[in-house]
């Protein structure tokens, strides 16, 4: 992890010189997660090793899938996850992109230089894979 991963990034709109206002990565994280997994066709997020491990111990990973790059050029973000059969990748994908860059706008007033969403996966329906009753 470098260095640019940790800083946070300084919110640049403020009306009153009340003090300055910075917001962390892992908070970009966890609002760029919850906006993915609420588009239709999403199944869910894919994290590392460490995350599974958390989500099995009963916690909740709201990061899962989702790394943030303070760039020169702006915050770029890597989205993982995994789509349900049947679904457009392209036109989910390019939903899961405008969610996010409009859920983080709405929040944080940042502005997002680039979202690389990236399917790792295919779910089934459980229900479709059951066998006939003739068998």
């Amino acid at each position: 992890m470098s260095e640019n991963e940790n800083r946070p990034v300084e919110v640049e709109e403020q009306q009153d010189d009340l003090g300055k206002i910075e917001i962390s990565p892992e908070v970009i994280e966890v609002i760029a997660g919850l906006a993915a997994v609420e588009v239709v066709g999403v199944s869910d997020m894919h994290g590392n090793f460490a995350a599974g491990v958390v989500e099995k111990l009963g916690g909740r990973n709201y990061r899962k899938g989702v790394k943030v790059d303070l760039t020169d050029e702006g915050i770029v973000i890597d989205v993982q996850l995994a789509m349900n059969y049947g679904v457009s990748i392209p036109e989910v994908a390019e939903k899961v992109q405008e969610n996010i860059a409009q859920t983080l706008k709405r929040m944080t007033a940042l502005d997002i230089h680039e979202i690389k969403i990236h399917v790792v996966g295919i779910r089934f329906d459980q229900k479709d894979k059951k066998m006939p009753e003739d068998y």
